[in-house]
């Protein structure tokens, strides 16, 4: 990618701003990859118990502040809803009323408004136990805390003023081919997974607007979907899930892909519900279809030994998709 009189700009902005967040906010500030620029930051609402928390992960695409906004995720199990539109919303008016400039600080500090507000109005709730915590090394060899269970979260959360631009995000990244497995039907619901290598989030957004590309699968009831992605120079993982609607099954996903140790790797599992409840069966089918799919494609090497996690995940740790 062409580097621009406005890039060099953006770049020098980028760098002025990613010192100040770390001056101000010192070890809360993670670096996840500096080359990609994917950082993230843990805020808490400054009470003495701190009991609310969400982690903010940004990427910033080559022509931030100048005509992009980043590109963000809230990692918080407890943030649903009603309360991650709200939130959602208010990131995205700052945005709008300040195109142009860097505004990181200002949405860091909205958050934190946000959950002193939810402290101050909830102080008898108590935040969903978190369940999974992996320790991630950044560059200057301290480590970082990235609470990782059963997230309910939508990977890549974008205003719609800056859709548009995503698509000159990382200009160069092809559409990484997309793998179907076979469907399994219980009392008339269908369970149908979905398999692509990823090695960037901008792929994970490829492959998805693929897949709804299908009038079939755009129209399922639920799309569930999880994926990891192994940053091989700082030994961290990028990983993400979403239920879209069906309640912790996306945060299951992410837990056997973790379990399985795949990696660069995004697994779809599409569901049409067929009127009759399956109740905890619908966790099974939709695990078993990630699995069967995961065999298939040379991930792990049986659904039976899926545990030791060979075969493809281990010959293509590093692969860049193509």
């Amino acid at each position: 990618m062409a580097t621009t009189a406005e890039n060099v700009g953006d770049i020098q902005a980028q760098i002025d701003e990613i010192e100040a967040l770390s001056s101000i906010y010192g070890d809360d500030w993670c670096v996840i990859d500096e080359a990609s620029r994917i950082f993230c930051i843990k805020i808490s609402d400054d009470t003495d118990l701190s009991k609310w928390t969400i982690c903010l992960q940004v990427i910033l695409p080559h022509d931030y502040p100048s005509e992009a906004p980043p590109i963000y995720q809230l990692n918080a199990t407890w943030l649903r809803g009603s309360k991650r539109t709200e939130l959602s919303n208010s990131l995205e008016e700052i945005y709008v009323q300040n195109a142009g400039e860097s505004i990181l600080y200002l949405w860091i500090e909205r958050i934190r408004e946000f959950l002193l507000e939810k402290s101050q109005l909830n102080d008898s709730e108590t935040p969903e136990p978190q369940n999974v915590s992996e320790e991630v090394e950044v560059d200057d060899g301290r480590s970082w805390t990235a609470e990782s269970d059963f997230p309910d979260l939508r990977a890549l959360r974008l205003n719609t003023e800056a859709a548009h631009l995503l698509s000159e995000l990382s200009g160069d990244e092809e559409l990484p081919p997309v793998k179907h497995g076979e469907p399994i039907t219980d009392r008339r619901s269908t369970f149908q997974p979905h398999l692509a290598p990823v090695v960037t989030p901008r792929q994970v957004k490829m492959v998805l607007d693929k897949l709804y590309e299908n009038k079939k699968i755009a129209n399922a009831t639920h799309n569930i979907y999880a994926y990891r992605i192994y940053c091989e120079d700082r030994q961290t993982f990028l990983q993400d899930c979403e239920d879209d609607g069906e309640t912790a099954a996306g945060g299951r996903l992410l837990h056997l892909l973790q379990i399985l140790d795949v990696r660069n790797v995004m697994v779809v599992v599409s569901r049409w519900y067929g009127g009759i409840l399956l109740g905890p069966d619908r966790f099974k089918h939709i695990n078993n279809c990630a699995r069967h799919i995961l065999v298939q494609e040379n991930y792990i090497d049986s659904v039976e030994d899926g545990s030791k996690a060979g075969g493809r995940n281990k010959k293509h740790k590093n692969k860049k998709a193509k």
